[in-house]
């Protein structure tokens, strides 16, 4: 997948994550403040917590706005072996026993999968840790992860 078509994907992604945030906010809000459920004793808590809820989503809902703004902006530029991997980098990742995988290394929008199968790709930021270590490398450096305890060795096979 190449990074332009990755970039609209992403964007189209967070556009409708948007969009049923923004509904389920509303419905949430509209649950807070119905009648029927204005607090009859100490006990009924039915209101208190769809505000609760309507809260979050709302915090969230600034969140997703705040990373499709960023996306919105981001300038694709191609990978420059002088600097590194740098945020807007698509990196392939392959461990000791073949396996690939594809990140890109995004602004935000931390845990995204756009695509499916040997096609999938995974967004990453630099505040993750694998996110810190991926920049500045380059083409056939290694990344080491300790996952679960276990340490794996990745090495980056193709960066665009």
């Amino acid at each position: 997948m190449d990074k332009a078509n990755l970039l609209q994907r992403i964007i189209a992604t967070l556009e409708h994550d948007m969009e049923v945030l923004r509904r389920a906010a509303q419905t949430a809000y509209e649950a807070a403040t119905a009648e029927e459920n204005i607090a009859e004793n100490k006990y009924d808590t039915l209101g208190l917590e769809a505000s609760y809820l309507a809260t979050g989503q709302a915090r969230r809902s600034a969140e997703i706005r705040q990373a499709l703004l960023t996306y919105q902006q981001l300038v694709l530029r191609d990978y420059d072996p002088a600097r590194g991997v740098q945020v807007g980098c698509l990196v392939t990742l392959e461990d000791e026993a073949g396996q690939q995988r594809q990140l890109f290394l995004g602004p935000e929008g931390a845990g995204l999968k756009i695509g499916e199968g040997d096609r999938l790709v995974t967004v990453i930021t630099p505040r993750a840790p694998l996110g810190q270590q991926l920049i500045g490398k380059k083409l056939d450096d290694e990344v080491a992860l300790v996952v679960n305890g276990v340490s794996q060795l990745q090495f980056i096979v193709a960066v665009t």
